[in-house]
């Protein structure tokens, strides 16, 4: 797997919308200044690629664009990395335009970059994956360095401070306090804090041994579960509460989804889970437990489950169905030997960890920590 460096002072930094395009929309300018403005006090300049500032509906609309942005990021010596704006629901569409393309591949094996972001950013991570370039994820543009606080949140500032070095030897502990998801992202609340709670649970044991070794392989649950069961529209279309017949284009749009999924292999196959530590996390559309159930038997009709080392599972948003989720996990994992560690501070729920895939990691429970080797 091909490693980026570290970033440095000085780098160049690349903002790029692959999925939702919000970032461009003119209620989101104070959104672009206070990010570049905290990259800067970082000591990182910011671009923002060709198309990222186009909005919603241009971005929604030319998937090619936003494959043309990641490709010319990669071309780019200049860059030094690249951070996604924000999640979304279709980057799979990109792929076309990026996986038949041999320059683009060439150009990421050929100038490996650092690349974050998390949400349907896992589409991408699993991409790269595939392509041999080791990403990490965690935190995007919007959500977390364009705090409106004016900084970073602590937890999350220091985990992406540590990207300004090799990973090895990072410990990841639990973060003292946990914040409600915001719900107003205008101007207004700049200089807010999110409303916080102190951690009460910390990382959670739910089965298995306290220690275990595995290299990182994860992301969102719901993205992860969508790839799986994009291609059986009923399922997923009772797991939406809508009538698929009702709905002709979320019907092409998981058609769509399935076949481009399976031509490029995006999702691993159960032997490419041996020997790693799954980490998944739920979205901010806080699934239900029985829409988890869902998601989590598709992974296991993969032969995910079959071949891990252990799982390490974020915490849910909000707290939201936190203890329901526990028991989803333990019964559709059925191997009780299998450890299961719960409360990690990595996807929606804020503050945010990073973690680098196919890096190995150890879990200790005991210590509360999880070391990157």
């Amino acid at each position: 797997m091909l490693t980026p460096m570290p970033l440095k002072k000085g780098d160049k930094i690349a903002i790029i919308s692959l999925s939702s395009g919000i970032l461009g929309e003119d209620y989101c300018v104070h959104t672009q200044k206070r990010g570049t403005e905290i990259l800067r006090r970082a000591g990182l300049e910011t671009v923002f690629t060709k198309h990222a500032l186009m909005g919603t509906e241009f971005i929604k609309r030319h998937p090619e664009a936003r494959a043309a942005d990641l490709k010319a990021a990669f071309l780019d010596d200049s860059v030094k990395g690249i951070i996604t704006s924000i999640g979304g629901i279709d980057t799979f569409r990109t792929f076309p335009h990026l996986m038949d393309d041999a320059e683009f591949i060439n150009a990421v094996h050929q100038h490996p970059k650092f690349f974050l972001g998390f949400s349907d950013s896992t589409y991408n991570h699993f991409m790269f994956r595939r392509l041999g370039l080791q990403t990490f994820y965690g935190q995007a543009f919007m959500c977390d360095i364009a705090e409106l606080s004016g900084d970073m949140l602590p937890y999350s500032k220091a985990q992406f401070e540590s990207c300004f070095a090799p990973y090895h030897g990072r410990k990841i502990t639990p973060a003292p306090v946990w914040y409600d998801d915001r719900t107003d992202f205008s101007e207004a609340a700049a200089g807010t804090m999110p409303a916080s709670h102190d951690e009460t649970h910390g990382y959670e044991l739910l089965q298995g041994s306290p220690f275990f070794e595995g290299e990182l392989l994860g992301g969102c649950i719901d993205s992860m579960g969508e790839m799986l069961l994009a291609g059986n529209l009923e399922r997923l279309g009772g797991l939406l509460n809508q009538e698929c017949a009702d709905y002709p284009q979320l019907a092409e749009d998981f058609r769509m989804q399935s076949e481009i999924v399976k031509r490029y292999s995006i999702f691993p196959q159960a032997d490419e889970w041996r020997g790693k530590i799954f980490f998944a996390e739920t979205s901010e559309l806080a699934p239900s437990p029985e829409t988890l159930k869902l998601y989590l038997e598709a992974f296991g009709k993969k032969g995910v489950f079959d071949n891990l080392n252990g799982i390490i599972v974020g915490k849910p948003i909000n707290e939201q169905f936190y203890e329901e989720y526990k028991s989803v996990w333990r019964e559709v994992v059925s191997n009780p030997d299998l450890p299961i560690l719960y409360n990690v501070n990595i996807g929606h729920s804020s503050p945010r960890a990073i973690l680098p895939y196919g890096a190995m990691a150890r879990v200790d429970a005991d210590e509360q920590s999880i070391t990157l080797l």
